[in-house]
Formats: C-alpha cells, structure tokens, sequence
C-alpha cells in the first residue's frame, strides 16, 4: 500500500506542474510515479500512462505520448480520454486511418463525444483525397520510370493509351504510334 501512496503523492505533484506549464517536471513525475505503481492497479497505471501522455504532447514528443496512450488504453480499454488524446496525436502525425478508428472506438463506447462525432464525419473525406493524392504521386513516378525505361527506344508513355472497362473494372492498353497526332 505503501508504493501506491508514493505513487499518488507524485501524481499530484506531477498534476500540479503540468497545471503550472512545467511538462518536462511533470513528465518526470508521472514517470517515477508509474515506477513506484504496484502493476496490480491497472486503472492508476492507465491514468498515470495517459497523463504522461499529455505532458509528452505538449513538448511535442508525438510518437512518445502515442505509445503511453496505447499502453493506457491496453490497461483501460474504455479510457475515452486516453482513446480521444491517441486519435488527436495520430491525427497530427497524419495517421489518418488509424485516428478515424480511435474515433470510431470512442463513439460506440459513448456516442456523446461531440470531438468524434465531428471527426468521424470529417475524416473520411480527408482519406479519401490522401489516397487520391498519393495515388497521382505514384502514376507520376511510374510515368517517369516508364519513360526511363522507354526513351532509349525512341518511345514515351505518350505511345500508350491507358483505358479502363467501366462494367468490369479492368483495362486495357493500346499502342499509339504517333500520340501528338491525336491531341
């Protein structure tokens, strides 16, 4: 019982330093708390990890406070503001996917939370044009690496007409011989 008082004593030594704006002391004191935390109170432990977390996100240790928000969560898997604070820290990383899940998770745990309500309507749409950009990216560079490959025989991926079966899905390639003919 002992740890466990030590260990709240530095909770809220660690609670009155964030309040102040001092992360790095709170962060430190959540961290020695989190050591003298007996691993049977998983609830102390999750919060401890969550409150890391936000010590964390405020010096801007993204990948950090992402990893003690899952660690919160795995202890407390109906902690709302460890899920909302991880889907906040995906979402800044532009792990998109992954904060659209947390936000997911949040609802069907309490369909109240305005935040991810908001955010499960927003994201969607935010995945979609990522994927449409990203995959713009790509065609461009494999345009590229076919005229690499195509130049030394006098031929660019202008030579070839891309269309696709709108009733099957697949396409079709033909061969264009002089391709500024046809514009």
């Amino acid at each position: 019982m002992k740890r466990r008082e030590e260990s709240t004593k530095l909770k809220e030594e660690g609670n009155e330093q964030f309040k102040k704006g001092d992360y790095i002391d709170a962060e430190s004191s959540y961290s020695q708390a989190l050591q003298m935390c007996p691993s049977c109170f998983q609830k102390d432990r999750s919060i401890l990890f969550s409150n890391r977390a936000a010590a964390r996100m405020k010096q801007d240790k993204k990948e950090m406070a992402i990893s003690d928000c899952s660690k919160a969560i795995q202890l407390n898997p109906s902690y709302i503001r460890a899920l909302l604070r991880r889907a906040e820290l995906y979402e800044s990383t532009d792990k998109l996917d992954e904060a659209l899940e947390d936000y997911k998770s949040i609802l069907e745990k309490d369909p109240s939370v305005h935040q991810a309500r908001e955010a499960c309507m927003r994201l969607p749409k935010q995945i979609e044009e990522r994927n449409e950009r990203l995959k713009e990216e790509m065609l461009g560079k494999l345009k590229d690496l076919g005229n690499l490959v195509l130049r030394p025989f006098g031929l660019s991926t202008e030579n070839f007409q891309i269309k696709q079966d709108s009733s099957t899905g697949s396409y079709s390639i033909n061969f264009v011989q002089n391709p500024n003919n046809n514009r």
